[in-house]
């Protein structure tokens, strides 16, 4: 398939999805939205694909919606407010119950709608210039399901802090990295040498093992400690 905004390539075992903006931050306009999908289920489908890598092209790794390129979409920006506001999203592997892991490379910010990305992955690195913000409340609106995924990778008062202080407050990747948000930080040019090098050791597993070991770790997520035991012991595989 081809792409307007993502690079979307196999290395190896490795499957890239890489955000392809650079000059609009990577932010997400009618186009990508539409394409992400697609990408997720080709790399997904792709037999010799057994790990995937998200990150972005140039300074930032992904900043949200593009709001200003939607704003010149009407239809775009009505259909983008609905899955926002019936939690119908179709963005990350999470959103699309892609099976097996994946690992985001953060490469620069991430900002808004691009913790998604973050908080929906397995395994997170980042370069050690790279930073995390959510400017929601800044701008005015309420997009609550960034905040909760925080909740989940982060203190909760950490996760307050940052999605009520808004544009005026960063985590930067050091601290990222101590507070468990992100799992390894290396020096930028180095950050996808290290995101292959993950990526292929992940992919040395048998698939059928390493998706159900990523079920039972996000079930457990969902559902709690003993309903996620309950759910293996009985067999359950989906997420």
């Amino acid at each position: 398939m081809t792409y307007e905004t993502l690079v979307v390539e196999r290395r190896g075992p490795v499957g890239w999805l890489v955000f392809d903006r650079p000059k609009a931050g990577n932010a997400m306009d009618a186009v990508m939205m539409a394409e992400l999908p697609r990408a997720w289920r080709e790399l997904d489908a792709d037999d010799e694909v057994r790990c995937i890598v998200v990150s972005g092209r140039g300074r930032a790794f992904q900043t949200g919606l593009d709001m200003a390129a939607l704003a010149r979409d009407p239809a775009s920006l009505r259909e983008s407010s609905r899955r926002t506001r019936e939690g119908a999203l179709q963005l990350t592997g999470w959103h699309l119950g892609v099976r097996k892991p994946v690992v985001t490379a953060v490469n620069g910010v991430c900002a808004g709608g691009g913790l998604h990305f973050v908080v929906d992955s397995d395994v997170v690195l980042a370069a050690s210039h790279a930073t995390f913000l959510d400017p929601h409340v800044s701008v005015g609106q309420v997009s609550a399901w960034e905040a909760i995924g925080l909740t989940h990778r982060l203190p909760a008062a950490v996760a307050a802090r940052l999605v009520l202080i808004g544009a005026h407050e960063r985590l930067d990747a050091a601290r990222a990295r101590r507070l468990g948000l992100v799992g390894e930080v290396v020096d930028g040019a180095e950050l996808l040498d290290a995101a292959q090098r993950v990526a292929e050791t992940i992919a040395r597993a048998d698939p059928e093992v390493a998706g159900g070991l990523k079920a039972a770790l996000w079930r457990s997520l969902d559902r709690g400690l003993t309903a996620a035991r309950t759910a293996h012991h009985h067999g359950e595989v989906q997420p």
